[in-house]
């Protein structure tokens, strides 16, 4: 218990404010002084097109890495200092990405098929797994130490496994019948939770029977890409593109129990249990903030204006309601503006 109270005391302090380095410009049209204060902007000097995934690394100094998939590439920023501090170049369209803390190793799955590992601390490839058809989303199990990934399409289209101590493919996967997008694992559960827009349904692994069981899309929604979960409350989060909808599931009975019109062109959502919130960026240029009344309602409490296109974000929770949330927004570069991470300060 002493490491994990240590580890996210680390978060809570290597995110903080000194930690963004570079002081927020003050351009009226994203600045917001409600749940999300935007406190800095770290520029990305050099990157072209747009993004996918954010991972952390609260270890100090403390780092985030993005996934640069316009610029086949993986950007590390050093949150001390504000700044870039490496550039992972040669990813073919880098997808998902994460930071395998205990082992420092970090993962990188692309739209080519292949999944990349590199050491944490050198950045030096260590090896390459050929899955053949699109590595996209990757979760990691500290507990099991081992890295999820969602793969392939139709027949092909499974959530695999990875051993994060030696980097070996491990023949367990569970199939889903397409591309999987989004998903979630419990951790005080087996079940993991996977979007399937292409057969619009969520799925549902439950890791100690193998079985899988579908829980329909509600009719006429449709490209269920983004998922957030509040395991606490049994609430699972999704965000369908046609059209623009928050979708709330009960995760005990697989039922609906609300469905509230959101910002569109959305590919993250995250779930803030420190605020009881729900945050949706979207490439509209909005980032919408849910306030969760309780787990059957939400009210949208404030539309945080930002950037045509940035839809891609990240978030870091603090030990509680004492420390500072932060929640990060990756901006695409644009004419006159290179591209460029945001950094909001969450209020009470």
């Amino acid at each position: 218990m002493k490491k994990i109270f240590i580890f996210f005391l680390s978060i809570t302090t290597l995110l903080s404010l000194r930690a963004s380095g570079v002081r927020a410009q003050q351009n009226p049209s994203a600045l917001e002084t409600g749940p999300l204060e935007l406190t800095a902007q770290i520029p990305l000097p050099g990157v072209r097109g747009r993004f996918d995934h954010f991972s952390f690394d609260p270890a100090e100094p403390g780092r985030v890495f993005i996934s640069a998939l316009g610029n086949n590439s993986v950007e590390v920023l050093n949150l001390v200092e504000g700044v870039v501090i490496r550039q992972l170049p040669g990813i073919p369209d880098p997808q998902g990405i994460v930071y395998a803390l205990g082992v420092d190793k970090l993962f990188v799955g692309s739209r080519q098929g292949k999944l990349y590992i590199y050491d944490g601390i050198t950045y030096e490839l260590q090896t390459v797994i050929d899955y053949h058809a699109d590595v996209d989303n990757l979760r990691y199990d500290a507990a099991a130490k081992r890295v999820y990934l969602g793969y392939g399409d139709g027949d092909t289209a499974a959530v695999g496994m990875v051993d994060a101590t030696t980097n070996q493919r491990l023949d367990e996967l569970y199939k889903v019948g397409a591309h999987p997008e989004s998903y979630q694992l419990e951790r005080s559960g087996p079940n993991i939770y996977v979007n399937v827009p292409d057969l619009k349904h969520v799925g549902v692994i439950d890791r100690n029977s193998k079985q899988i069981t579908q829980w329909p899309v509600p009719d006429k929604m449709d490209a269920n890409f983004p998922m957030a979960l509040d395991e606490a409350d049994h609430r699972l989060f999704i965000v369908t593109r046609k059209p623009a909808r928050l979708i709330v599931f009960d995760t005990h009975s697989g039922k609906v129990v609300a469905t509230l019109p959101c910002v569109g062109d959305v590919d993250d959502i995250y779930y803030d249990a420190n605020h009881k919130r729900v945050y949706i960026p979207g490439g509209q240029g909005f980032i919408d903030v849910f306030q969760q009344k309780d787990a059957d309602h939400y009210d949208l409490i404030t539309r945080v204006p930002t950037v045509v296109g940035a839809r891609t974000a990240g978030y870091a929770a603090s030990l509680g309601k004492k420390g500072t949330d932060r929640f990060f927004l990756a901006v695409p570069i644009a004419p006159g503006k290179e591209a460029s991470v945001w950094v909001y300060t969450v209020q009470e």
